[in-house]
């Protein structure tokens, strides 16, 4: 066996320091997330989805001229080529829809350029029309794709998008909502700007490898989507609405938390590993919770109510230990209320990550190094090859 005594060795390559980047911010115990220096309170209250999208993926607020350009390009390309529609179509029915979307976005350069070249990348420079154009082609593209596979898996037609209404409220008219109210257009913009960016997760991670190799962009963003579909990082919102299904009423909640902390089973949505206060995201949907119960004066699901008791009976048994709800806690539950159905949670996810994704990509191939960690081998040392009749 080597000695492997040289090399520094953390599983998950937890605290190993991969990168340095502009790009977002987390301070866990004071509960703090940033992008580009700005509060995620304050953008998830004052900005947009395509405000903050742009701020991530250029390091500042747009100009009104800015985002008025921006905005118009993403919105160009919220209407999918018709060839890539006849290939969702092809598909079966029962396909996932994080698969169908990595599959889609896959394609993606096949049908837009988005290659990587010298004369598109210049060193450290922003070359800012093949970054703009790039980043709203696959922003746009990203939630056509969620609601078209919804639509067409059903048996129905995609609808088209509108080009007067903004990126959240479309993605609720293309998925077929019946009523858009202006609080459930707010929820899902805010949403999508709280789950924008989160630093150098496992998805992230993902995107910044595959961009090291100046891989084109749809294949950036199609890496991350692979990563982003395993249930250890982006499936946490479905598996909320999962548990509180499974809990009969509000009432059998304690009995059920005491068993669940007692067998050391998992809570799904409390709990964060960078946070050991309560999720600054969480905080933010919170409250868009109580407004969503006050405008349905009261008519909302069990799991509405579930989800509530839950989080009185988690704080007086965990907070003790730095376990509060997540991000994931409250808008699983936002979704659900919203009639959004739980398996394209994790793909709307997508649909706001991508713009981080986007943003590393771009801080990555500026200053390329491409990722080449090292091993401790741990294996058998030399061998000799023994012929098969004698084994």
């Amino acid at each position: 066996m080597t000695d492997s005594s040289t090399h520094l060795y953390s599983p998950g390559l937890v605290g190993i320091i991969a990168t340095e980047s502009s790009v977002s911010n987390i301070n866990g115990k004071k509960g703090i997330l940033s992008y580009r220096g700005y509060s995620i309170e304050e953008l998830a209250q004052k900005s947009t989805f395509e405000e903050t999208s742009y701020l991530l993926l250029f390091g500042e607020l747009p100009t009104s001229a800015q985002l008025k350009e921006f905005t118009s390009k993403v919105t160009q390309y919220r209407d999918l080529p018709e060839e890539l529609v006849s290939i969702l179509r092809a598909l079966p029915k029962h396909t996932r829809p994080m698969d169908v979307l990595q599959m889609a976005v896959s394609s993606l350069g096949t049908f837009y350029d988005l290659e990587v070249s010298p004369e598109k990348v210049k060193g450290k420079k922003y070359n800012d029309e093949y970054f703009l154009n790039t980043s709203a082609a696959l922003i746009g593209a990203l939630g056509s794709i969620v609601a078209a596979w919804h639509r067409i898996r059903n048996g129905d037609e995609p609808i088209s998008s509108k080009p007067d209404c903004t990126y959240a409220e479309n993605f609720l008219h293309i998925l077929g909502a019946d009523k858009i109210t202006p609080l459930m257009t707010r929820i899902m913009d805010a949403t999508l700007v709280l789950h924008g960016e989160h630093t150098i997760n496992a998805s992230t991670f993902t995107a910044m490898v595959t961009s090291s190799t100046l891989a084109n962009a749809s294949q950036v963003v199609a890496s991350a989507i692979g990563s982003l579909s395993g249930p250890l990082h982006g499936g946490a919102n479905e598996k909320v609405i999962a548990m509180l299904q499974k809990i009969e009423s509000k009432e059998e909640i304690r009995p059920w938390l005491d068993e669940t902390l007692k067998a050391k089973n998992v809570v799904w949505g409390m709990g964060h590993r960078e946070y050991s206060v309560k999720d600054p995201r969480a905080n933010i949907l919170t409250d868009m919770v109580q407004e969503l119960f006050e405008e349905r004066e009261g008519g909302v699901t069990d799991i509405f109510e579930k989800a509530i008791e839950l989080e009185k009976a988690c704080e007086e048994k965990l907070s003790h230990k730095g376990v509060y709800p997540n991000v994931d806690f409250y808008s699983g539950i936002l979704y659900k209320e919203m009639d959004i159905p739980t398996d394209i949670f994790t793909p709307i996810f997508a649909m706001s990550r991508v713009s981080g994704w986007l943003a590393h990509w771009i801080e990555q191939i500026q200053d390329n190094k491409i990722f080449r960690p090292t091993q401790n081998y741990v294996g058998s040392d030399d061998r000799a090859y023994i012929d098969i009749s004698d084994r």
